[in-house]
């Protein structure tokens, strides 16, 4: 019975110091294997008419997480990091959702890794995490326990608005926004009674802005389906200081209905 309690049953409110994703163009014969039914890959055509599906790479500064309801001064601090795939969820009457399906997530907590796990499937690990501020730069360092996501960076937060990296597939900064994550939705399927676990953010004056990147190390891509893979990265986006949240989880058929 312990999926029944991973449909994140608490709805979340928290406040992002930083929020910086990168994604990253992968072929989408690479990551179709890893959407679940119901869920299609979220997929871009560049001008030279080859398709691409994208991985968010994310790194997060959660202050004050706590259940909603309760005051901030009850809530705990957190760097969280994620790995989502850009997926659409088709639903009855022609609409589509567009959300992340998530792969992997690690925290600086294992307070939050233990919680994380018991009521969602977000897959979190227990990483020594650090951030930090150095002027306009923000760097980042990831040394997870097993390898398999270690991460090392920096993002160049006075170069905001930069250009696309060099190698994107975007044709330019408006098809890029349109994959900046978090985006509204994040899926998770559940075996057990083959549905979909639908969680929607809750977030206000979301105004990302591209940034330069130095990405020194990233390990991810490196292990299970990645392995051998030629990962792209097409953008980065980062934004700072504000409310963030999410709902309680909600199930649908895998055709979209509600339950």
């Amino acid at each position: 019975m312990r999926h029944l309690l991973q449909r994140h049953p608490l709805p979340i409110r928290t406040h992002f110091s930083h929020s910086l994703v990168l994604t990253y163009a992968l072929p989408p014969d690479l990551l179709a294997p890893l959407v679940p039914p119901g869920l299609r890959l979220d997929t871009y055509t560049d001008p030279g008419g080859t398709e691409h599906g994208f991985v968010a790479v994310a790194v997060v500064g959660a202050r004050a997480l706590r259940p909603a309801g309760l005051p901030a001064r009850l809530g705990r601090d957190f760097v969280l990091t994620g790995y989502r795939i850009f997926t659409r969820f088709p639903t009855p009457g022609g609409r589509t959702m567009r959300g992340l399906r998530i792969l992997r997530s690690d925290t600086d907590s294992r307070l939050m890794a233990v919680g994380g796990n018991l009521f969602t499937r977000y897959d979190y690990h227990h990483a020594r995490i650090g951030t930090r501020v150095l002027g306009e730069q923000l760097e980042f360092k990831v040394l997870s326990g097993d390898g398999r996501a270690d991460l090392h960076g920096r993002a160049d937060l006075g170069s905001a608005p930069a250009v696309l990296p060099a190698g994107s597939p975007f044709a330019d900064a408006r098809a890029a926004r349109r994959f900046a994550g978090p985006l509204p939705y994040t899926f998770e399927y559940e075996p057990q009674t083959h549905s979909m676990i639908v969680v929607k953010a809750v977030r206000a004056r979301w105004e990302p802005l591209p940034v330069a990147v130095d990405v020194r190390r990233l390990t991810f891509f490196d292990h299970g389906p990645f392995a051998g893979s030629r990962p792209v990265l097409a953008n980065a986006f980062h934004v700072a200081d504000l409310a963030y949240g999410w709902q309680a989880g909600s199930r649908r058929s895998i055709e979209g209905a509600s339950r």
